[in-house]
C-alpha cells in the first residue's frame, strides 16, 4: 500500500505541475480593448481638444443593438466607402503631416485554475512600458520603448511578442495580424477594398457632441462577415459622418480567424480622441487574448491584457524619419538596460488598474455579446466535441480511509448540433472499498455562464461546510500517517441546477434534489498511525433545495477587497424519523493593504434551525482553517462562527532561481494570527473527541508564505484546551485544482 500511495501522490504532483505549465506558458497575444463609454468619450474630446472646447455633456454610449438601417443599404454602404477611401490616402488630405506622443501601458498575464474561473484571476505577471510613438504620412510608423520594468507573482517563462509592447497605430493596417502573426493574420480590415466585399455594414446608433466651433456626429457602424465560416471580424465602428474619420473600434473575431486552437477568444476595443479640433489619433486602448487547455476538461484559462493611454500629441513639428527608420517598428532605446534604468516611482501593482484583476471587464463582455447577437455563437465558439473531464486533479487519484487508493476519471461530450449542450459522466472506483462512484449529467449552458443541468450520482460528501485541507494533501497525510481531515458519507440521487451568472451583482446557483444518504465505514489502513472512526452518519431519504450566492471579488470600504458567499438550503428528511429543517452558512475573505504589508481576515459562521436534525448537517469546525490549535471538527453545534485575523508583513529571504520561469521573490510573507471561535448549543457526535461546552475559544498562531505565496506553513496553539497543531499546504486559491 505504501509503494501505491507513493505513487499516487507522485502522479498528483506530476498532473498538478503540468497543469500549472500548460497554464503558465500561454503565450502572450495582442488583444486591444479599451473602456469606451460614452461619458469617456466625452472626457478623450475634452482632453485633447485645447482650444476648441467642451462638448455635449448628454453623449451616452449606445448598449442597444436596434439596426437604424437595413444591412448594406446605400446610405451606410456610401459612409463606409468615405471611410475607406479616407483611409487609404492614409489621412493626408487632412493636413496631418506627422507627429509624436507618448504611450503608457500595462501589460499582464493572469491565469484562472480549477473551480476559480468563474472568480477573478490571479496576476501572474506584470509589465509597465512607457513609449515613445512617432508617425509620418503616409505609413511610417515608429515606437520607443524608452522605460520597462516587470513584476513576477508566480513562476511563468511567458514572453511577448513585440508588436504587444506597442499601440496599434492607424486603427490596423489593411490585414489585421495580431501576436506577430501568430494568433491572427491576414484578416481584411472592414475600411479596406477587400472588406467592402467581405463584410455586411448597417447602422445602429447615433452619437452627436458640440464643440465650441463644430457638431460632431457618429455612427456606431455593426460589421458582420458574409461568411461567419472564414477568417474576419465581428463587432462596431463608429464613424464621424461627415469625413469617415474611425472614432473608435469594438471587435472581436470568428473561430477561424484564430490560428492557434487553444485560443479562447480575443476582443478589441480602440478609442481615438480628437487633437487640435482636426485628428482623431489613437487615445486609449485596451487589448485582451484568453487561451484554455483543450487535453483536459480541468478549467485552466490564461488571460493577456493590455491596457494604453496615449497622450502628450505635438502634431506637424517634423520627426527625423531616417534616423528613426532603423531598427524594429516597435525598438527599445539603443543600450540593453535602458529601458530598465528609467526613473518609475512606486510599485507596479501598486499603479496596476483595478479593471485587471476581474475576470472579464465589461467592455469585453460588452463586445463578446455584441458579436454573438450579430452572428451567433456558432462562428465565435471553439468546439471540442469530446474531451477528457475531471474537476480537480484528485479526481484521478487520492487516498482516505474509506476508499483507499481511488482512481477515477471523466469524459465529456459537446454535441455540434446545438451550441452550449454537453452530456458528461465522471466516475472513481475505491480499491479498499471496492466502491464505485461517479456522476452522469446533461445540461445548457450559455455564454454568460447562465445555464440548466440535470444529472444523477453516487458520491460520498464531506460533513462540513469549509475544507481543512486540500484533497491533495490531505491523501498525503491520510496514506503516510492516519490523518484524514474528511468526514464522508454516502449520497445517491439527481437533482436540477439552475446558474444564473450575474443578477444583482452576484452569481447565484438554485438546485433542487432528491436523494438517499447513509454512514460510511473505514477499509483503508495508513502506514504510520491508525484512522479516526467515521461519522455515524443517519441512514434517511432527503429531498433538498439549496441556493449558493456568491460576491465576486471587489473593492470594500476604506480600500479593502471583499470575497463573500452564502449557502442556504431547506431540508425535508424522511426515514427515522422526519425532519425540516433550514441551514445557512456564511463566508467573506477581506484583505486591505498597509503599505507593503496586508491586514487579512477570515470570517465563517454555520447555523441550523431548532428541531430533530441528521448528524451530517450539523455544523461542524475545527482544523487548519477553522480552528487552528484545535483538533479537526471538535467543534459541533447547531450555530458556530469563527473570525481569523492576521497580518502579513514581507521579510527578506534568498531568492530561488528557477531557470526560464524567472526566480522566486527575495522575500517570504510572515503571518502572525489570532482566531476566534464561537459555539453555540453543542451537539454530542459519536466517534468525535469534542472539545467542549459553548462559548469563546481563542488561539494564536504564525503562518509563512514562500514559494510565490503558494505554499503555507503554520503554528498555533489553542488557548482554552487546545494543543500546539502545525500545518503546511498550497494556498486555498489552488485548492479547486488539487
Amino acid at each position: 500500500m505504501r509503494a501505491i500511495g507513493t505513487a499516487t501522490l507522485t502522479l498528483a504532483t506530476a498532473l498538478l505541475a503540468t497543469a500549472r505549465f500548460e497554464t503558465a506558458r500561454f503565450e502572450t497575444a495582442r488583444f486591444e480593448t479599451a473602456l469606451f463609454r460614452a461619458a469617456l468619450l466625452a472626457a478623450a474630446l475634452l482632453a485633447v481638444a485645447g482650444p476648441a472646447g467642451a462638448q455635449d455633456p448628454g453623449l451616452a454610449r449606445p448598449d442597444s443593438m436596434t439596426i437604424r438601417s437595413s444591412w448594406n443599404d446605400g446610405r451606410v454602404r456610401d459612409l463606409v466607402a468615405r471611410a475607406t477611401a479616407l483611409r487609404l490616402r492614409q489621412l493626408s488630405d487632412t493636413g496631418l503631416v506627422d507627429y509624436r506622443a507618448t504611450a503608457h501601458g500595462y501589460l499582464t498575464f493572469l491565469a484562472q485554475l480549477g473551480n476559480a474561473l468563474a472568480g477573478p484571476p490571479t496576476v501572474v505577471k506584470a509589465d509597465e512600458l512607457l513609449d515613445d510613438i512617432y508617425w509620418h504620412a503616409p505609413q511610417f510608423s515608429k515606437q520607443i520603448i524608452r522605460g520597462r520594468r516587470d513584476t513576477l507573482l508566480l513562476p511563468t517563462d511567458i514572453t511577448y511578442h513585440r508588436d504587444h509592447l506597442g499601440i496599434v497605430q492607424n486603427n490596423f493596417p489593411t490585414a489585421i495580424r495580431l501576436g506577430d502573426g501568430d494568433e491572427v493574420r491576414d484578416v481584411p480590415h472592414p475600411l479596406s477594398v477587400a472588406g467592402l466585399e467581405a463584410y455586411d455594414f448597417a447602422i445602429a446608433d447615433s452619437l452627436r457632441t458640440r464643440l465650441p466651433d463644430q457638431t460632431i456626429d457618429v455612427y456606431r457602424v455593426l460589421v458582420r462577415p458574409r461568411d461567419p465560416q472564414t477568417p474576419r471580424i465581428v463587432g462596431a465602428i463608429y464613424l464621424e459622418r461627415r469625413t469617415g474619420q474611425v472614432v473608435r473600434m469594438t471587435f472581436t473575431f470568428t473561430r477561424a480567424a484564430f490560428r492557434q486552437p487553444e485560443l479562447e477568444g480575443i476582443s478589441v476595443v480602440l478609442e481615438n480622441g480628437l487633437v487640435a479640433g482636426r485628428f482623431w489619433l489613437p487615445r486609449r486602448q485596451e487589448i485582451e487574448i484568453r487561451r484554455t487547455g483543450t487535453w483536459l476538461d480541468i478549467p485552466a484559462r490564461g488571460i493577456i491584457r493590455g491596457r494604453w493611454e496615449i497622450c502628450c500629441y505635438v502634431v506637424n513639428a517634423g520627426i527625423d524619419v531616417a534616423a528613426l527608420a532603423r531598427g524594429f517598428e516597435i525598438d527599445s532605446v539603443p543600450h540593453v538596460a535602458g529601458a530598465a534604468r528609467y526613473p518609475w516611482t512606486g510599485a507596479i501593482l501598486d499603479s496596476l488598474p483595478p479593471e485587471t484583476r476581474v475576470a472579464t471587464d465589461a467592455d469585453v463582455r460588452r463586445v463578446e455579446a455584441d458579436a454573438r447577437a450579430i452572428v451567433g455563437a456558432r462562428a465565435l465558439d471553439r468546439k471540442r466535441p469530446v474531451t477528457l473531464t475531471v474537476r480537480s486533479i484528485s479526481d484521478f487519484v487520492r487516498v482516505n480511509r474509506v476508499e483507499g487508493l481511488a482512481l477515477g476519471a471523466g469524459v465529456t461530450v459537446r454535441p455540434a448540433f446545438l451550441t452550449g449542450l454537453t452530456v458528461g459522466g465522471i466516475g472513481r472506483y475505491g480499491l479498499d472499498d471496492a466502491q464505485g462512484k461517479g456522476a452522469v449529467a446533461i445540461g445548457w449552458h450559455a455564454a454568460s455562464g447562465a445555464g440548466l443541468s440535470a444529472d444523477a450520482y453516487r458520491t460520498y460528501v464531506d460533513a462540513g461546510d469549509v475544507a481543512e485541507t486540500s484533497i491533495l494533501i490531505n491523501s498525503f497525510a491520510a496514506q503516510e500517517f492516519g490523518t484524514d481531515r474528511t468526514d464522508p458519507f454516502d449520497t445517491r440521487g439527481a437533482g436540477v441546477t439552475v446558474a444564473l451568472p450575474d443578477w444583482g451583482g452576484f452569481v447565484w446557483r438554485i438546485r433542487g434534489r432528491r436523494e438517499t444518504q447513509a454512514p460510511l465505514a473505514v477499509h483503508a489502513t495508513p502506514w504510520l498511525g491508525r484512522y479516526a472512526g467515521t461519522i455515524d452518519a443517519d441512514r434517511l431519504w432527503s429531498s433538498i433545495v439549496s441556493v449558493d450566492v456568491e460576491h465576486p471579488l471587489v473593492d470594500g470600504p476604506f480600500g479593502t477587497t471583499v470575497r463573500a458567499g452564502l449557502h442556504l438550503r431547506g431540508e425535508w428528511t424522511s426515514e427515522d424519523g422526519d425532519a425540516r429543517f433550514a441551514r445557512a452558512a456564511l463566508s467573506a475573505d477581506v484583505d486591505r493593504p498597509v503599505g507593503q504589508d496586508r491586514l487579512v481576515t477570515r470570517t465563517t459562521i454555520g447555523a441550523v434551525t431548532p428541531g430533530p436534525i441528521p448528524v451530517q448537517d450539523v455544523v461542524y469546525a475545527g482544523g487548519p482553517m477553522t480552528g487552528p490549535g484545535y483538533e479537526y471538527h471538535s467543534f459541533v453545534g447547531r450555530l458556530v462562527a469563527t473570525e481569523h485575523l492576521e497580518w502579513q508583513l514581507p521579510i527578506p529571504a534568498p531568492s530561488i532561481p528557477l531557470g526560464r520561469y524567472g526566480s522566486t521573490p527575495a522575500r517570504v510573507l510572515l503571518a502572525p494570527f489570532v482566531h476566534v471561535i464561537y459555539l453555540d448549543r453543542p451537539v454530542a457526535v459519536p466517534t468525535r473527541s469534542l472539545q467542549g461546552g459553548e462559548g469563546w475559544y481563542s488561539s494564536a498562531g504564525l503562518g509563512l508564505l514562500t514559494l510565490f505565496d503558494a505554499v503555507r506553513f503554520d503554528v498555533a496553539r489553542g488557548v482554552r484546551d487546545g494543543r500546539w497543531t502545525f500545518s503546511v499546504d498550497l494556498t486555498p486559491s489552488l485548492w479547486g485544482l488539487l
